[in-house]
């Protein structure tokens, strides 16, 4: 309570913690927005963090976008056919489209980007897996030959999330998947002003004259995409109480993600107002490396899995207020279709600390140091870290709490090396529940390895589980298979969820135009 009341305090104005210089209010020309986080990586392929994706969703577009139903739309696309046999499928681009260097977009661009993409988003795998070619029929129609009918093609590239199929130029989308591109080059709504860039500081993005939205309402990641502003700057504010002093003050237009302890001061200011724009949620995750000990012993997961108590790290996070969060133990997250709790046996009786000290007294844990990375400036997962850090000690885990900021543990967290040469044993972040939807969409639930998400959690048997379901007759077999999934996940530990929760965004009350959708988008948004 002391550091709730604290906060507030500096929130109100008069504070003495440092606040940095920002400009005077701007012209309605320019959105200052403050991201949940400060960007480091500039590529939305080669990283899943949702601060490169909102970078992302400036920079470039997409072949089709999805609406409210999660419905896949033509975006860049004017259309597509299908061959008979399934097997052919032709996505003809519209007319007009330019990326920001001037080159004309054209479907080897497309597909180029598409193969990338692929070889990193786990719905793109399960897409490649069947994949005979990525080509073109002509400059406007890209050509993707299959092995075998894949009937949610349109739905894998216009997924929403975490990795979205962003087109890039071709000399771009050529460099290796799990290499950061070395330039910034897309089509959409705004450009990426690279001269501006200072990581922990600044973003900047100008308004793409040249660029067409469709025409059409937007609808989540759909429709046009018109961009009403010259400039949209990020303010990179890692406290949040300088965050919010700012919006209060007119010194910025829109923060992402205020703290939810910061909330009830931004309610009370008639020139603010504060929303939830991701509908559908968020989960919270803990994250195991699966490559090396102690977490490569199925025994050892376990025993963390039972020390996780949700509602404490719900609380920690986003307060008391049980309105914007609940408790959820299925990997698909709950209020979609194919969410279901308490299949595993490790959710039933409830867990304890008790309970996880013994199951790692009898796990074969021999002591090996737990290093968790963890963010100092990210308030919607720093203090699940300091948390873990603590119940893990509790059941006579040895511990190291890595703390550095959020672009650090990105970095870090790509790393395959053992703990003793800069690797990692535990991480914490959350996504929107579209990003784990279903089991084509979900990186938590993929078993591929040392291909799929970071923790690298490997199960051949559950990839059969995902094809299967992918290749399932109808609902029912579907929804058994799903249950199967799931299970298997949380027995076997493939992530460990923390609770699902819904994020308040706060902006300025002159403006208007927002989209909702799994995270904030810049079209749209204009002076009221």
């Amino acid at each position: 309570m002391h550091r709730r009341t604290l906060l507030q305090g500096a929130a109100l104005g008069g504070f003495a913690l440092a606040r940095p210089a920002l400009a005077q209010p701007a012209k309605a020309s320019t959105l200052r927005f403050v991201p949940q986080a400060n960007l480091t990586a500039l590529d939305p392929i080669w990283t899943s963090a949702i601060v490169t994706q909102i970078h992302g969703y400036h920079v470039y577009d997409t072949l089709y976008g999805v609406n409210a139903e999660q419905r896949p739309l033509p975006q860049m696309a004017e259309g597509h056919t299908v061959s008979d046999d399934k097997l052919t499928w032709r996505i003809r681009l519209r007319e007009g489209l330019r990326f920001h260097d001037g080159e004309p977009v054209l479907a080897r661009d497309a597909a180029a980007s598409l193969e990338r993409w692929s070889k990193r988003d786990p719905f793109g795998q399960l897409l490649a897996k069947v994949v005979e070619r990525w080509g073109t029929a002509d400059d406007r129609t890209v050509e993707i030959r299959l092995t075998r009918p894949f009937p949610m093609l349109l739905d894998a590239i216009a997924k929403p999330d975490a990795n979205v199929a962003f087109i890039m130029p071709e000399r771009l989308a050529r460099t290796d998947a799990n290499t950061q591109i070395s330039e910034v080059i897309g089509s959409g709504p705004y450009r990426f002003v690279k001269e501006e860039f200072s990581t922990g500081s600044r973003s900047v993005y100008a308004k793409f004259d040249r660029y067409v939205p469709r025409e059409g309402t937007p609808d989540w990641t759909s429709g046009g995409k018109a961009a009403h502003y010259n400039r949209v700057e990020w303010h990179v504010l890692p406290d949040p109480a300088t965050a919010v002093a700012a919006l209060s003050n007119g010194e910025v237009d829109w923060v992402d993600q205020p703290l939810s302890d910061l909330v009830p001061t931004l309610q009370r200011n008639r020139n603010v107002k504060v929303d939830i724009l991701a509908t559908s949620g968020n989960l919270s995750l803990m994250r195991l490396n699966h490559l090396h000990p102690p977490f490569n012993n199925p025994k050892v997961r376990r025993a963390v899995a039972l020390a996780v108590s949700q509602a404490d790290y719900m609380r920690v996070t986003m307060g008391d207020d049980q309105s914007v969060w609940r408790e959820c133990h299925s990997l698909f997250p709950c209020g979609t279709p194919w969410a279901t709790e308490n299949l595993s046996e490790l959710n039933s009786p409830p867990r304890s600390l008790d309970r996880a000290k013994a199951a790692l007294a009898e796990s074969g844990y021999r002591g090996e140091k737990v290093v968790i990375i963890n963010p100092t400036d990210f308030p919607l997962i720093g203090p699940h870290g300091q948390l873990t850090a603590d119940v893990l000690s509790k059941i006579g885990m040895n511990v190291d709490l890595m703390e550095s900021d959020w672009g650090t543990v990105v970095q870090r967290r790509a790393s395959r090396e053992p703990v003793e040469k800069g690797g990692w044993s535990i991480f914490h972040t959350y996504g929107s529940a579209m990003a784990y939807l279903n089991p084509a969409v979900s990186s938590l639930v993929k078993g591929t390895g040392e291909t799929g998400w970071f923790g690298w959690y490997k199960s051949p048997e559950m990839e059969e589980l995902i094809q299967t379901w992918l290749d399932a007759p109808d609902q029912a077999t579907q929804r058994r298979i799903a249950d199967e999934v799931n299970k298997k996940a949380q027995d076997d530990v493939a992530t460990i969820p923390l609770g699902q929760f819904f994020v308040r965004t706060a902006y300025r009350n002159n403006l208007t135009g927002f989209v909702k959708g799994s995270m904030p988008y810049p079209w749209s948004v204009r002076p009221a």
